[in-house]
């Protein structure tokens, strides 16, 4: 056996040892399957081991988030020398089922789960001499929460002849929640093949909209904790209707202010008819009127002969004789 490298002779002879005194290998078992619990309730991770226990046992629990590396764990607990040793942001809600854990039972005990707890655990169990397994068992929790209320919205061009995407989302649920949408109310159904649904990230497609889709969508999330759900309004207008709805407004109008104008008109004339003429009473004097006893001359006279306009002598060159006697 000379032959064999350093390395490879070590690992021989380490097995040889396990397997000639079987107490000193530390074997932790954990359960294979995922655990789940419902939150706020308290759950127990089971972690049993086979060691010889000595004054050298440790114990230590410690926590990895989702999708972080074993490296990144953070502790929650020790046990070594006889004590135990809360630590971290679980401090107050962790424990172990048995204290001390020294009769091969080494379960944690967690208290009000919360959303933050969903991780990976790891069990570790150290007791010098026994190096030929790493002691270590890990396992998978899940938190269940129900979905939370999902909010709905819609995209899209909702005119006949369109499309339009209805989307549904839930903020917190655990497992994800798959989504169904369903139409609501005794309307027509839009036919299968205008209709496209994704359960997982909520999405309604519509296609070849028409006055047939409007109506109200309700849209519901679930998932093993329970369910909720959100409704939204779909309004399809038809572009059509709507040019023959102006064009009907603005003749609608025109007559209108056509049937003001001649109204106007026509009351103007009636109340121009209505109108007193002028009238003179016997006192009245008027400026151009003549007085008692003489005629109206004509201001001009014609000359047939020649043409031309002869206008009469003036008051101005008249005499006139007097009546009165001469006194002597």
């Amino acid at each position: 056996m000379t032959w064999l490298p350093g390395r490879f002779l070590c690992r021989f002879l380490l097995g040889w040892v396990g397997l000639s005194a079987p107490g000193l290998a530390v074997e932790v078992k954990v359960p294979s399957e995922p655990l789940s619990a419902p939150v706020g309730k308290t759950v127990e991770l089971a972690c049993s081991y086979s060691t010889s226990v000595g004054d050298n046992f440790a114990l230590e629990w410690s926590f990895v988030q989702p999708g972080r590396p074993v490296s990144t764990s953070q502790p929650i607990l020790y046990f070594t020398n006889g004590q135990l040793y809360p630590t971290g942001s679980k401090a107050q809600r962790a424990s172990l089922l048995q204290n001390p854990p020294t009769g091969g039972v080494a379960t944690l005990k967690l208290t009000d789960v919360r959303p933050s707890d969903t991780g990976t655990y790891l069990c570790h169990v150290n007791n010098p001499p026994d190096f030929y397994t790493n002691g270590l068992g890990l396992i998978n929790l899940t938190v269940l929460v129900p979905p939370s209320r999902p909010s709905c919205s819609q995209s899209g061009q909702t005119s006949v002849g369109g499309s339009a995407a209805l989307r549904c989302s839930s903020s917190t649920g655990a497992p994800k929640p798959v989504y169904n949408w369903i139409r609501l109310g005794a309307s027509p159904t839009p036919s299968p093949g205008s209709m496209v649904q994704d359960e997982v990230s909520g999405q309604l497609i519509l296609t070849n909209l028409s006055l047939a889709s409007s109506g109200t969508y309700r849209c519901v999330a679930t998932n093993q904790m329970g369910s909720a759900s959100c409704e939204l309004t779909l309004s399809v207008t038809d572009p059509s209707k709507g040019r023959v709805a102006g064009t009907v407004i603005g003749v609608l109008l025109g007559v209108l202010f056509l049937s003001v104008a001649v109204f106007c008109l026509i009351r103007f004339q009636k109340e121009r008819r209505k109108r007193p003429k002028e009238t003179f009473g016997g006192s009245d004097l008027r400026e151009d009127a003549m007085a008692p006893g003489i005629s109206e001359q004509p201001s001009e006279r014609a000359d047939s002969s020649n043409g031309l306009l002869e206008r009469p002598p003036s008051a101005s060159t008249l005499t006139t004789k007097s009546k009165l006697p001469m006194a002597v």
